[in-house]
């Protein structure tokens, strides 16, 4: 059981009071490519999946959760350090992304946001073609003497 400290329930009181995150909070996120892919992780800890809810309009994919916390009627509380809290997140996809096909996987308080690569946006090898029939070129002379204008292979 944990011992009683005042300091700890004044300290909580001012934090609360003086506290100017009150909006969304930001939650970590890492982002990379692998392959014809991007994936974004996030971490929601203590998130209902039920409440995730991820946008794309346009360009922008939007990421909304909330932590809300649950407690009985006659619950008395020993100590209470965890916050219900609602998270943000908004991203600018840019250019090359295929929107219709994002999907996301929350697993063990982690959000797993894939977004793939357009297919006009994956590099490509451009094939060089080449004409192999031979071009032939006509001469002309202006003597008289000579005979009908040959053909010249190149």
């Amino acid at each position: 059981m944990a011992t009683y400290d005042p300091f700890r329930d004044l300290d909580r009181l001012a934090s609360s009071l003086f506290d100017t995150r009150r909006g969304p909070r930001r939650m970590p996120m890492d982002l990379y490519r692998d392959g014809d892919h991007y994936v974004l992780t996030a971490d929601l800890p203590g998130i209902d999946p039920g409440s995730v809810d991820i946008d794309v309009d346009g360009q922008l994919l939007t990421i909304r959760a909330e932590r809300t916390l649950h407690s009985g009627d006659d619950v008395k509380w020993i100590t209470r350090e965890r916050e219900g809290a609602s998270f943000l997140r908004q991203l600018n996809l840019g250019q090359g992304i295929d929107t219709d096909r994002i999907s996301a996987n929350y697993n063990n308080g982690v959000l797993s946001v894939t977004i793939p690569v357009s297919e006009k946006a994956k590099p490509r090898k451009i094939e060089v073609t080449s004409d192999t029939s031979q071009h032939v070129l006509q001469t002309h002379e202006s003597r008289a003497d000579q005979e009908e204008p040959q053909p010249i292979e190149q």
